[in-house]
């Protein structure tokens, strides 16, 4: 089975830093670790599209994809007018600069078209290989990276404009996608299954989470074995939901070589949940699987995370 990997140069300008850990570069270690594999034979690469500023509007707030575009504009301005590399801090951690809107409009669209992709071809699984994340931008903010909640941008094309009525998320990046879970909850056409690392950024409280919201908060230091017991627990509810689609937000700083977290996964380990996700997919939803690069900043151990996730996506 062949995958459509969808990206886009936009993806590699947006910069926040030489010393940021969500760099460009992530993006091309996953070209480089494909090429290497083997892989990229059964890869269709596809350019990413803009997506449409009133489709966001679905999924955020009205007033911050307004504000978005503003700033956006501003930044155009300054740059008109000689200044060199200005920028605008979006929270904390993720900063905007002349670039970064465009590169998150790209992003947010890999996903829309991702979700068409499967929906009308033969492909049917598909990968976007994209910066920004997106899994902890709320409602009405950026944080944590994220401009644009990327997965729930997709979720809800699928949902509103191609008549779904049930899609699953499933989240393994060591950070919990807040972001998602703030757009979704309540939402009871979609589930939302999130592993993290417990007590850790972005400190989420499990016990207000919505039914269609499930946590799997992991002890810090947790392998392999750990992790699979726990999300194991997933299926049969995910099986009894009957999804037509699964998207995933496919963070790989779980990774036992990230620097950003405490969690020790190994590529064999994203292998092994993305076969599983496979299964189900293939039971309720004909197959359909898109999936969305999240976190993952270890460019060596990210790029071999993500063979390892499309390996699993083509070969079962």
């Amino acid at each position: 089975m062949s995958i459509t990997l969808f990206s886009h140069s936009d993806c590699e300008l947006h910069d926040m830093g030489d010393m940021h850990p969500e760099a460009p570069e992530r993006v091309g270690q996953i070209r480089d670790q494909l090429i290497a594999s083997g892989l990229d034979m059964f890869v269709a690469y596809d350019q990413a599209p803009l997506a449409d500023i009133e489709q966001l509007k679905q999924t955020h707030t009205p007033a911050y994809i307004n504000h978005l575009v503003e700033q956006d504009r501003w930044l155009a301005l300054q740059v008109e007018q000689g200044a060199v590399n200005p920028s605008i801090q979006l929270d904390p951690d993720t900063v905007m600069m002349q670039h970064s809107f465009r590169a998150a409009l790209r992003a947010a669209g890999a996903g829309i078209a991702a979700v068409d992709e499967v929906l009308d071809t033969a492909n049917k699984r598909a990968f976007c290989a994209v910066r920004p994340p997106g899994h902890h931008a709320v409602k009405d903010g950026a944080m944590g990276f994220c401009i644009l909640g990327n997965v729930a941008i997709a979720a809800h094309h699928a949902l509103n404009n191609r008549g779904l009525k049930r899609v699953v998320i499933v989240d393994f990046d060591v950070h919990h996608g807040n972001g998602t879970e703030n757009i979704v909850e309540g939402d009871e056409r979609i589930r939302l299954y999130s592993s993290y690392q417990g007590n850790f950024y972005p400190y989420p409280d499990k016990d207000a989470a919505k039914p269609n919201v499930i946590h799997i908060p992991l002890e810090a230091g947790a392998k392999g074995e750990q992790f699979r017991e726990a999300v194991s627990g997933w299926f049969a509810d995910i099986d009894a939901f009957a999804p037509e689609l699964i998207i995933i937000s496919a963070g790989f700083d779980a990774h036992v070589e990230d620097p950003l977290a405490q969690l020790r996964l190994r590529e064999s380990d994203y292998n092994w949940i993305t076969t599983e996700l496979v299964k189900i997919a293939d039971r309720h939803a004909a197959g359909r699987i898109v999936s969305m690069l999240e976190g993952g900043y270890n460019l060596s151990a990210l790029g071999r995370s993500v063979v390892a996730h499309i390996k699993a996506l083509v070969e079962n």
